[in-house]
């Protein structure tokens, strides 16, 4: 198996940037369209386990658009083929200092495009011996 194809990489990360976008302006549609339809489709979140697509859509649905700006820092997105990758960063928000995020996303190249299949998302005080 070939990790990190430029290509595949160039896809994905792009991916990852749209979804970004659309996560701090609130893009409730593109969101939806980045997770796949799917029931085993999951994500746990800071306060939430959601699963299936319908769940997820819920969540976004009802979540409120104030607050959602953020700093990203050491991303990594690894491709595993030419058909899967997992996206993980850090996140920081100025309404949570001392606080640090962590997102993890696998995307999966289905015929429709890339989708995210499973996502986490959890908040922790921020290491004292932090490495950025």
């Amino acid at each position: 198996m070939q990790v990190d194809l430029p290509d595949v990489l160039a896809e994905v990360t792009a991916q990852f940037d749209r979804y970004e976008k659309a996560l701090v302006s609130n893009d409730v549609a593109v969101l939806d369209e980045l997770f796949r339809d799917d029931p085993r489709t999951l994500r746990y979140g800071g306060a939430e386990n959601l699963y299936g697509y319908r769940e997820i859509m819920a969540f976004r649905a009802a979540r409120s658009p104030a607050g959602l700006m953020r700093r990203l820092d050491r991303t990594v997105i690894t491709t595993y083929g030419r058909d899967m990758a997992v996206a993980s960063t850090l996140f920081f928000r100025d309404s949570a200092p001392g606080k640090v995020g962590r997102q993890m996303q696998t995307w999966v190249r289905f015929a429709e495009g890339w989708k995210i299949v499973a996502a986490h998302v959890s908040v922790i005080d921020e290491p004292q011996d932090r490495k950025t």
